[in-house]
């Protein structure tokens, strides 16, 4: 597995995407970044991380067979391997809040970035970017952010943890091309944060509303059961989870 080492560079996932369009990658080569300087989350959010801290890292993957309305499964095997990454770590109460932040109790400990290029409606390969906080204690302004150190009291090796999560992410990956995708979506549910739970949540337009989570469906929409027992299905641009 060729993995790529940098000081710093503005997104690891756009070094990566950059070299992939000069040559030729190996599947799982890796790009990691001691810092980045214009890390992106999801809807173009900012992913802070302290220099040397935490693992700020990208993966590129070939696809084979997905089609793109089933593209969200990759953010299902991306955060199961997150999910058991830090489960072998012991760290507490974990959940992955949709659609794929994992959480220790209500904080947020990793976040993923998933860009696919798609040709004739099959992916064909992706980039998968990930932040993990490992060792940042102190997250200024962000008071739902956590780390592994803040959750177990340890300091850990940066490398340690990036070779658990490829094995995890390797391991993942075989389930999704055996096409066991029933069981992939019920291991994902099983783990959704505030699941069966009265939540609130924001729309668009900045209002609020109540309901509860059922599920995702085949698409990765997010499932609520709301008032009058009514079910209904919203994308990411539609709502916000509040905490």
């Amino acid at each position: 597995m060729r993995i790529i080492k940098l000081d710093a560079t503005d997104s690891t996932n756009t070094f990566l995407r950059e070299i992939s369009s000069v040559e030729t990658l190996d599947d799982y080569t890796v790009v990691v970044a001691r810092q980045q300087n214009k890390g992106r989350g999801q809807m173009g959010k900012e992913w802070q991380s302290n220099a040397g801290k935490n693992l700020t890292f990208s993966v590129f993957k070939r696809i084979k067979g997905l089609t793109f309305s089933n593209q969200f499964y990759l953010s299902i095997i991306t955060s199961l391997a997150l999910y058991k990454t830090l489960e072998c770590y012991n760290i507490p109460n974990l959940f992955v809040k949709w659609p794929n932040d994992i959480l220790s109790a209500n904080k947020k400990i990793a976040g993923v970035l998933i860009e696919n290029v798609v040709k004739q409606n099959q992916l064909e390969h992706s980039v998968i970017g990930i932040g993990l906080n490992v060792n940042q204690t102190e997250f200024n302004n962000l008071m739902n952010a956590t780390s592994l150190k803040n959750c177990s009291g340890k300091t850990f090796n940066l490398d340690e943890v990036l070779h658990k999560f490829l094995i995890e992410f390797k391991l993942s990956f075989k389930r999704l091309e055996s096409g066991v995708f029933e069981a992939l979506k019920a291991d994902y549910e099983s783990k959704l944060f505030r699941k069966n739970k009265p939540s609130t949540f924001k729309n668009a337009e900045g209002s609020l509303f109540s309901g509860f989570i059922k599920g995702i469906s085949s698409s990765g929409n997010l499932v609520l059961l709301l008032e009058d027992e009514i079910i209904e299905e919203f994308t990411l641009n539609e709502i916000t989870l509040l905490y």
